[in-house]
């Protein structure tokens, strides 16, 4: 079975994802680019493989593994097969300290400056606005940029190159735009040891880390480039659209503020079926729910599908900030959960905190068929997001 792995309408899930979902908890399908794979879509299957080491991003042969998409940091595999599991180790080890507790408590008052910021200018403009331009797309790069290091100013450049590194339909274009991220990194380190303060920010502390190369550190800080802002970015833009698309969450939001955080949680969960899963590549034969899975085959965990998983989620494809607490999936599980997520809730807290206090009577400024969405790009974000008040 083909899928259709372009990013669908967040607000409606997939047809073909939830039949499928019905069936069973694992399907042998083709990928977008017609390569054979695993798509697992039941949350306790998810779950479990999330955090199951005979599951990898490498392969022993990566030239003849099965691809998602053209992309050339997340269509096909990724390290070397031999060592993945101590390079992950060792990049967690590096990493972690910069999301510490500590460290994001201490950001959090700074997010919610740029916030107010931001929407000061939002108001000053005055209505109709593109909430995606004026608060989604501007927050995170501001504080990817300010934790990291990155200069602001270079917003357009780097902003450019991330997007075509996300691009899953042209391999060239996303190679291209993977290799000037990393030269961009390579001369932010070499500014950074110029600079002398080792603890000015993150890429400064990661070039000051005996054992780091420069090479490395560039790396680390472009992965963080990268990841830190755009998920963030689709995420306030869906979490906006769910909410003022459904109204009676809105003013129940703006009555009752103390739900921030189911509202915060129901947007990460709520995003539609279809992103095409996570990718891993089976490091043994195994069996999954009776699937016989053979090393090398790529398996595919639909973090989407598990979080609307009617097993699971009452009325999964409805947005509900009364929903029963149960962990979604959207940031993983185990040893690869997601390092940002602290970082991205802080964002999304402030964000819709302060949206329900200064602009409660927020409405859509276009039907939502208006809308449009990027299928080129990993997370299908919104293009513009029309608002009036």
């Amino acid at each position: 079975m083909q899928l259709p792995f372009e990013q669908p309408d967040p607000m409606r899930p997939a047809p073909l994802l939830r039949r499928l979902q019905s069936q069973g908890p694992i399907h042998a399908i083709r990928t977008a680019v017609g390569d054979p794979a695993w798509l697992v879509t039941d949350y306790a299957q998810v779950r479990a493989l999330l955090d199951d080491d005979r599951l990898g991003r490498a392969h022993r042969e990566p030239e003849r593994a099965s691809r998602t998409g053209e992309s050339a940091l997340f269509g096909g595999p990724l390290g070397e097969f031999g060592t993945e599991q101590a390079d992950h180790r060792r990049m967690r080890a590096l990493l972690q300290p910069h999301f510490s507790p500590k460290r994001m408590r201490a950001l959090r008052a700074r997010v919610e400056t740029l916030t107010a910021n931001l929407l000061d200018e939002l108001a000053t403009a005055g209505p109709p606005a593109d909430l995606h331009a004026a608060l989604a797309l501007p927050l995170p790069i501001a504080v990817i940029c300010e934790l990291l290091g990155v200069p602001y100013e270079d917003r357009a450049q780097f902003r450019a190159w991330t997007q075509a590194a996300a691009d899953i339909t042209d391999r060239a274009h996303s190679e291209q735009g993977l290799a000037e991220l990393f030269t961009y990194g390579q001369k932010l380190v070499a500014r950074k040891r110029a600079d002398g303060d080792p603890d000015a920010d993150v890429i400064s502390r990661l070039a000051g880390t005996d054992g780091v190369s420069d090479d490395e550190a560039a790396a680390l800080g472009m992965l963080l480039l990268f990841a830190g802002h755009e998920t963030t970015v689709a995420a306030i833009g869906e979490g906006a659209l769910w909410l003022l698309s459904t109204p009676r969450q809105w003013q129940r939001l703006v009555e009752d503020p103390s739900r921030i955080e189911a509202a915060v949680e129901e947007i990460l969960r709520a995003p539609g079926l279809g992103g095409g899963g996570i990718p891993r590549y089976a490091r043994t034969d195994l069996d999954i729910a009776g699937a016989q899975v053979r090393e090398g085959d790529l398996v595919l965990l639909d973090t989407g599908a598990a979080n609307h998983d009617p097993a699971v989620y009452s009325d999964p494809d409805q947005f509900d900030l009364n929903r029963t607490a149960v962990p979604h999936l959207t940031f993983g599980h185990g040893a690869r959960y997601c390092l940002g997520a602290p970082l991205a809730r802080i964002e999304l807290r402030a964000v819709f905190s302060q949206l329900v206090a200064r602009f409660p009577t927020l409405t859509l400024g276009c039907t939502v068929e208006e809308l449009t969405f990027n299928p080129n790009v990993l997370t299908g974000r919104l293009t513009a997001l029309p608002v009036a008040w």
